[in-house]
């Protein structure tokens, strides 16, 4: 073998090795903050879209009588709709901190910042850590890394499901929430 070979062989075997253990060392507060964050993020935007929208999916079907039908489904909930949601949820991120229960001291990432429409509602900032661009840049990563594995698996979930998505897409699916981590993350 020649000795690029061996040594492009070694590179590979080196990276792997790298990348095995950065994986293995996932900030668990973080991946499961950035999963229930996706999840919050996409039913907000799902709620805010009109129910009464719908779109024509897949090919129209010609009947026995020439007559062509086509089937819609609700837009909110469609993989068109939840494909656009998805290349922009992780922009959200921004709107989010680190927070620590003042009774529990369990830390998890929250939205601080409050939707256009929430009526002004604002959070006790006292119990947020604000670390500049730093945290919520590690946010924005980790969700760009959870959309990124597991894209048609959120598209599919949101898509046939409306209730305990974050449980199931965090929990189940994902398996960054462990345990009841899911259900004690409120966003």
């Amino acid at each position: 073998m020649t000795p690029w070979i061996i040594q492009s062989g070694l590179a590979l075997m080196v990276m792997s090795g790298l990348l095995k253990t950065s994986e293995g060392k996932k900030d668990e507060v973080l991946y499961c903050s950035a999963c229930m964050a996706i999840a919050d993020e996409l039913n907000y935007s799902i709620s805010q879209t009109d129910p009464k929208k719908t779109i024509d999916v897949g090919g129209f079907r010609m009947q026995p009588d020439g007559s062509l039908t086509d089937k819609k489904v609700a837009f909110a909930r469609s993989e068109t709709h939840l494909t656009e949601l998805l290349e922009g949820v992780c922009n959200s991120m921004s709107d989010y901190a680190l927070h620590e229960d003042p009774h529990t001291k369990e830390k998890s990432y929250k939205r601080f910042a409050p939707r256009s429409n929430s009526g002004g509602d604002f959070p006790d900032f006292n119990n947020f850590k604000f670390d500049g661009p730093e945290g919520s840049n590690s946010l924005k990563f980790a969700c760009e890394t959870i959309v990124e594995e597991l894209e048609d698996e959120i598209i599919s979930l949101f898509a046939r499901e409306s209730v305990h998505v974050a449980d199931k897409l965090c929990g189940e699916l994902s398996g960054h929430c462990k345990g009841d981590q899911a259900q004690r993350t409120e966003l």
